[in-house]
């Protein structure tokens, strides 16, 4: 049984327990219909979207009603900035608000739903000519939103030296931790040491997306060739360095191949691979907040092709 639309929303203490209730849209899908219904959506086929954090909706083949609790309200603003900042700015659509609100304290937006096929669908089974041009595309929307003004979002917390600072503050326990294979924990020390030359800590800021990953783009196919359609999911947003956004893409989908790799740098506007870049982006790798090599790397037999970060380095972005 669904809940009643004149239920309140509950009050969570964690995202633990707030992603068991999710789990369940029984528990919450009444409310979001009464939502949709108070903005005149057509309510007949509701669509529940599993992927991502929050509550969200699909009604029809046109809007999208995404619902964020409260402890989860950085991931609103951060959406709603980053929609309404890169709105007209790039090439590639991004959905558009519609309409926005308030329910029993948890932000919503209502937003344009894009055309296409998830990324994640489609991208094992491309040609490799294919997901070298996708690549190539993912690395000229990442330099586009980068050129984009930082507008509100240059108030995003935390700031990028605060970000970064933690980062390496935690970063060997957190290995540790996820079980990172000892030949790569020794040389992490040494790493660190070197991540404040490596990677600029007061250089102008741009928008990080920090998720360019093949559940959050969408892919136009015709005729088996397929290309870039549609970016969505802006929740994770940040203000830093730029070569941050390149993480994803080189972990989940370069898979240490030279003539991908050299399409996503070379569309993010890097002519030369030389070995600073390397370091600084095996240091970025290990930084970001949501490293996990062990589960991130789509290499296979990885740990056994490397002997040390060097060898890891020269693996994942493969001249």
């Amino acid at each position: 049984m669904t809940i009643a639309p004149s239920q309140k929303m509950p009050a969570f203490a964690d995202a633990t327990t707030f992603r068991a209730w999710r789990s369940d849209p029984q528990q919450w899908l009444g409310i979001a219909l009464d939502i949709a219904r108070s903005h005149r959506l057509d309510v007949r086929s509701p669509q529940v979207l599993s992927t991502g954090t929050n509550l969200v909706v699909g009604f029809g083949e046109k809007l999208i009603l995404k619902i964020f609790p409260p402890l989860l309200h950085a991931q609103f603003v951060s959406e709603r900035g980053s929609l309404t900042q890169l709105k007209g700015r790039l090439h590639l659509p991004i959905p558009e608000i519609v309409a926005e609100g308030m329910r029993d304290g948890w932000p919503y937006l209502i937003i344009s739903r894009l055309a296409g096929t998830l990324g994640s669908e489609v991208w094992p089974s491309l040609p490799e000519a294919q997901k070298e041009r996708v690549l190539r595309q993912i690395g000229e929307t990442i330099a586009a939103v980068q050129r984009a003004p930082l507008g509100p979002l240059a108030q995003i917390e935390p700031r990028w030296d605060t970000f970064l600072r933690g980062q390496i503050e935690g970063c060997r326990a957190r290995h540790t931790r996820l079980g990172l294979a000892p030949k790569f924990l020794k040389g992490l020390d040494d790493l660190l040491r070197d991540a404040a030359e490596l990677i600029p800590m007061d250089a102008p800021p741009v928008i990080l997306i920090g998720e360019y990953i093949p559940e959050n783009f969408l892919l136009a196919c015709h005729d088996g060739d397929c290309s870039l359609a549609g970016l969505f999911d802006f929740g994770d947003v940040k203000a830093g360095w730029r070569d941050y956004d390149l993480l994803g893409p080189s972990a989940f989908m370069a898979a240490g191949r030279p003539g991908r790799v050299r399409s996503l740098l070379g569309g993010f506007g890097y002519a030369k691979l030389d070995y600073a870049l390397k370091r600084r982006l095996m240091a970025l790798m290990l930084l970001h907040q949501a490293s996990d090599l062990n589960s991130h790397i789509c290499i296979e037999g990885w740990q056994d092709k490397a002997d040390d970060l060097l060898g890891l380095q020269d693996l994942i972005w493969a001249e």
